[in-house]
């Protein structure tokens, strides 16, 4: 059974920064892609930022310059490294692997707060 546990969401102040990392477990094969998604209250679940098992990113518009993605293929982890956060970053923060065979699994969300 397939696992993404996440971990380092939390209340910061604005312009604060906050690292959020993703570990993959179980009966794991041939990932394409790892990424970050957010919901915030009232609204849908966006993409953040994504990264291919080559590396390739894709960032959201909103968090261009301030947020970094990266991962570890030997550890099956992914890190959002978040800074100059804001209010509007307030959010649940989910973590997505896609496999190459076409699956697609999430993680259990962690709260990010910001205050003004």
């Amino acid at each position: 059974q397939v696992q993404l546990v996440e971990s380092g969401g939390g209340l910061v102040q604005a312009g604060g920064s906050l690292r959020l990392s993703c570990a993959a477990s179980g009966r794991i094969f041939n990932i394409n892609a790892m990424g970050w998604y957010r919901q915030a209250p009232g609204k849908q679940r966006e993409l953040v930022a994504a990264i291919t098992s080559g590396g390739s990113t894709n960032y959201a518009d909103s968090v261009k310059g301030r947020f970094t993605i990266s991962r570890d293929n030997a550890k099956s982890t992914v890190y959002l490294q978040m800074n100059s956060l804001q209010p509007e970053d307030t959010a649940v923060y989910y973590c997505n692997m896609q496999l190459r065979a076409g699956y697609t699994y999430w993680g259990q969300g962690t709260q990010v707060t910001v205050s003004s």
